[in-house]
């Protein structure tokens, strides 16, 4: 079998990580400046980063992104954690041109604490960590995912299986995503947070397209 996957960083997730990206929206507002917003992350434990433009490293490890400078008390910001970062197999660069700086990449991701990196890796390690990570969020949330479905139009890389939960607030979307970074050709594997009133209905089970539509909905900016 052809290697899917050139390499596969990741740090598990944990309950209490999903806790605290659940969390944020109803924490006491940090004003979008540069001083409140680097007091806060003093107070947390979290640092600024730089694997992706304008993010976070929390004090579980991961790294926050939000639509917005300051995370912290914004209902209406859309936010998602990286938990894993994968550099597909891209079946038209056969002479390989970007290894080199597609695996510096990845190496900035290997080298944060805690992160472990497998080279070459393949779609069912992915899925492995995609299921290590449901895990966390149905522990955390005492249900199962509502919707299950596994696809390849969100991102570059294998198919993999996306997972979305619901609460009263919140839209909950776990698997891969395009990286939007500085790289490109990478994808995050993570999970997103949205205000669900970005579309509260579901669509129906087996519609691909739509689903993939509702979740760039709640979780692209």
């Amino acid at each position: 079998m052809p290697t899917s996957v050139h390499a596969l960083a990741q740090r598990p997730l944990t309950t209490e990580a999903v806790a605290e990206l659940l969390a944020l929206p109803a924490e006491s507002t940090v004003p979008d400046e540069f001083d409140a917003v680097e007091e806060e992350l003093r107070r947390r434990g979290w640092q600024w980063e730089h694997v992706v433009c304008d993010s976070f490293r929390t004090g579980h490890g991961h790294v926050l992104c939000s639509e917005y400078a300051s995370p912290f008390g914004e209902p209406d910001a859309r936010s998602f954690l990286v938990f894993g970062e994968i550099y597909p197999v891209d079946p038209h660069d056969e002479d390989m041109r970007n290894e080199e700086w597609l695996n510096g990449y990845v190496a900035g991701w290997q080298e944060l604490p805690g992160w472990t990196c497998r080279r070459p890796s393949t779609d069912q390690d992915c899925e492995a960590v995609l299921a290590q990570a449901a895990q966390a969020v149905t522990e955390h949330l005492g249900t199962a995912p509502e919707r299950t479905f596994a696809s390849a139009a969100a991102a570059a890389g294998p198919a993999l299986t996306h997972r979305i939960w619901r609460t009263a607030t919140q839209a909950l979307i776990l698997g891969p995503a395009a990286d939007n970074g500085p790289y490109g050709y990478l994808t995050h594997l993570r999970l997103s947070c949205s205000p669900l009133g970005s579309g509260p209905d579901l669509p129906p089970a087996g519609d691909e397209d739509a689903l993939v539509s509702w979740i760039a909905a709640h979780a692209d900016w």
